[in-house]
């Protein structure tokens, strides 16, 4: 039976490095409620309404620094989040009025 890493484990042989597993749940809980804001942003703006999305650069800005302060091997495994989070800002984008 093949192994599979552990997405907080740098080797398929080693045991998990416990002290990735909170910067690494912060960093998905992160992503996932950016990802339901633009949800439900996109939601409105097929609705008809305006929205106003001041303070996802932020938001974004953060998510990013948490992901460059963890190993490659632990942001690696974040990165199926971070690929959908993507998608959901080029949804909105397609969206969004030009100004």
């Amino acid at each position: 039976m093949p192994k599979h890493p552990h997405p907080i484990s740098p080797e398929p042989d080693m045991p998990p490095d416990t002290s990735l597993i909170m910067p690494s749940l912060t960093a998905l809980a992160s992503i996932e409620a950016m990802r339901g804001t633009l949800a439900m942003a996109r939601a409105l703006l097929e609705g008809g309404r305006v929205v106003e999305l001041a303070g996802l650069e932020v938001e974004a800005a953060g998510i990013c620094q948490a992901l460059g302060g963890l190993p490659q091997h632990a942001a690696r495994a974040l990165r199926p989040a971070m690929l959908t989070l993507m998608q959901e800002v080029e949804a909105l984008a397609l969206l969004m009025p030009e100004r």
